[in-house]
Formats: structure tokens, sequence, C-alpha cells
């Protein structure tokens, strides 16, 4: 079993308060019999975070920041033929401008129905066609493109944006001059469309803009997933939305579930891994066996806690 943790611990003022009345004692005892047998530690500022970074290991996929290919992955995880193009998620959102920054809310709250992304993919599928980029639909907040464009792009995964400024984060570099401009031009058509007036009147944000994430080539050496990995979401939904009563509650289910079932497989005697990936870093802890001076550590001294983890991350 693998289980792997995202937003297991996060820089905001409120998930530090909220991690020191927590009580996770099927994680204390995970972290007493398993030992940190490797690390990914980086900022708070790469374009992929630490769990899609693991994500990526898992799958054989590149180390480079922000060229992990994920839509062309999903191509080829449907069984289709992903070639040797490049391709991209496409995620119309709104943006929020403010006098010295534009930040992107959650694309969730906008609360596009399959007809209104149908219709906005429609207006402007156009213009990126002048480009050289196919876009299909995938879903109300998901749609995928392709095009050599996006071939060696980098680009910031929704994660690291969401709720944020744009600023750090947006393509850069001469490749990406052509999808600035298009931001430019879905801005002014949407600016003026029915649709926009009508979501507003409804209390609704509009839709003004698209986020790029997911860019890359399929690459050689694609592992399937797992089939044992276990990644619970219920602490990256609360973390993104700085909630950290629910992002407590979370953690408390998955102490329920998560951990207790790879505490019963670690007393099957079956191979477990545990990621715990926060913002910054993630570790990586197994089962493996232990040298004398470690056995003594346990047994007469402190064992690094939840609280000392997780401040690594």
């Amino acid at each position: 079993m693998h289980l792997l943790v995202p937003y297991a611990s996060a820089l905001a003022p409120g998930c530090e308060a909220a991690c020191k009345g927590l009580e996770l004692p099927n994680l204390q005892r995970l972290l007493s019999r398993l030992s940190l047998s490797g690390t990914d530690e980086a900022d708070e500022f790469t374009l992929a975070p630490p769990h899609e970074r693991a994500l990526a290991r898992l799958r054989g996929l590149p180390a480079q920041d922000g060229r992990q290919a994920w839509a062309a992955v999903a191509v080829a995880d449907a069984g289709a033929d992903a070639g040797d193009t490049g391709w991209a998620w496409i995620t119309p959102c709104h943006w929020q401008i403010a006098p010295d920054h534009i930040s992107l809310t959650d694309p969730a709250a906008l609360g596009l129905t399959e007809a209104e992304s149908r219709t906005v993919l429609a207006l402007v599928e156009p213009y990126f066609t002048e480009d050289g980029i196919h876009l299909e639909y995938v879903g109300p907040s998901t749609w995928r493109a392709r095009g050599d464009i996006f071939r060696d792009m980098p680009s910031a995964s929704l994660d690291r944006v969401n709720g944020r400024s744009i600023d750090l984060w947006m393509p850069d570099g001469a490749a990406a001059r052509p999808l600035r401009r298009l931001q430019t031009e879905v801005q002014m058509l949407l600016y003026t469309h029915p649709m926009t007036d009508e979501r507003n009147g409804r209390g609704l944000p509009a839709v003004n803009a698209f986020w790029i994430s997911g860019t890359g080539a399929l690459p050689e050496g694609l592992r399937p997933m797992p089939s044992d990995l276990l990644a619970p979401q219920g602490l990256r939904e609360a973390a993104l939305h700085d909630d950290w009563t629910a992002w407590a509650a979370a953690w408390t289910n998955i102490d329920r579930r998560e951990c207790a079932a790879a505490l019963a497989a670690l007393d099957g005697r079956q191979p477990v891994t545990l990621t715990l990936c926060g913002e910054r870093s993630a570790l990586d802890f197994t089962a493996g066996r232990r040298g004398l001076g470690q056995r003594l550590r346990g047994l007469f001294g402190a064992r690094p806690g939840l609280q000392d983890w997780t401040a690594r991350l």
C-alpha cells in the first residue's frame, strides 16, 4: 500500500493553529513504525506542487518543473494515441482584477454548466485554431488542447494559482506570447457576450479568462498508476479554500480510514509507503530495517512527531 497525502501541511497561519489541537493516533503510530526513506525538498514557488511531483515520479514522468504533461498522460490513460505533439489542460476561469494584481478565483466557484462551457468553447475556438491549437470539451471546467506550442512549455499547476495572484505563475518566454495574446482576445470577447450579463444578473462571476496547465508531450517510459495507491483529496479541497476547520476534520477522517488501513497492512506484513506532501516538500516513509541505534532511540528517546515532520513540508 502507498498512502500519498496532499496538503498534509500548509504554510497558512490557520493551518498552524489547526495543527496544535489535532490528534491523529493512527498517523502517529505509522510514523513510529516507518522510517524516513526519501525527501523532495523545494520552496512554495515551484510550478508543480509536491503531491504532483510525487505522482509524476510514480508514473515515470520527467522531473523538470512544470513539464509533467498531465493532459497527454490522460489521453494515454484513456487508451487513445497521444502521439508526439503537445497537450495541455485549459480551464475556463474568472480573473479578479484589483488595482495592484490579478488573482484567479476558484474555477469550481463559477458553477459552469455544460451548456455554458460549450458556449464559451465555441466562441473562443476559432481564435485558438488560428494559432494551431485544437480544443476539445472534457467537462464544464476542463477542456483539452492539442498543439505543438505546448510541447516544451512549462506551466503552473492550477493548485498553485487557485485563489492567488497570477503574476508568478503565468507562462513566460517567446513561446508563450501567442497565449498571452489569446488571453487578451478571450477577455474582450467574453466581456461583451450576453452570457456575461446573464451570469452577473444571477450573482455569478463572469468567465473572463482561461488557465493553462499540464503541458507537454507524452514522454517515453510512462508507467501505469499503481493499483495500491491511496491519495485522499479532502485536505486539498479544504486547504485551497482556507477552511482549516474542514482541513482538521478531513485529517481526522484520513486517520480513521486510510491510516488505519495502512497500519493493518503493516500488521499483515505488507509493504507500506507513506508520502506526506505540503506546499514546499514531500517526505517518504517506508518500513525498512532499522539499525540498533534507531531501535534504541525508538525505545528510549523521542522520535520525531507529526509536528516535527509537517514543519518540513
